[in-house]
C-alpha cells in the first residue's frame, strides 16, 4: 500500500470513531428476521418497515434493532420507537 493510501486508511479509522461526523438522511436495509426478511427504511425523518407488527404499532423489532445499531449516527430528530 502506498503512503497516500495509508494516510487515508488512518483518517477513515479516526472518522469512524467520531460518530458525530455522520448523519444519515436515508437508508434502506433488509433485515432477516426469524420468519421472513423485511425491508426497513429511514426516509424524511421516519422509520418504516414492511412487517405486519410495524403496520399496527409504528415500531417493531427490526426498526428498534437499527436504532440501537445506528445510535449516534441517526439524527435525534428522527421519529423513534420505544427502544
Amino acid at each position: 500500500m502506498h503512503s497516500g493510501m495509508i494516510g487515508k486508511v488512518e483518517k477513515a479509522h479516526r472518522y469512524a470513531q467520531e460518530r458525530d461526523r455522520f448523519k444519515l438522511r436515508s437508508i434502506e436495509v433488509t433485515v432477516r428476521g426469524d420468519n421472513d426478511s423485511h425491508t426497513v427504511r429511514l426516509e424524511d425523518g421516519r422509520w418504516a418497515c414492511g412487517c405486519d407488527f410495524f403496520g399496527h404499532n409504528r415500531t417493531c423489532a427490526h426498526t428498534m434493532a437499527l436504532e440501537i445499531m445506528l445510535e449516534g449516527i441517526v439524527p435525534k430528530s428522527v421519529a423513534t420507537s420505544a427502544a
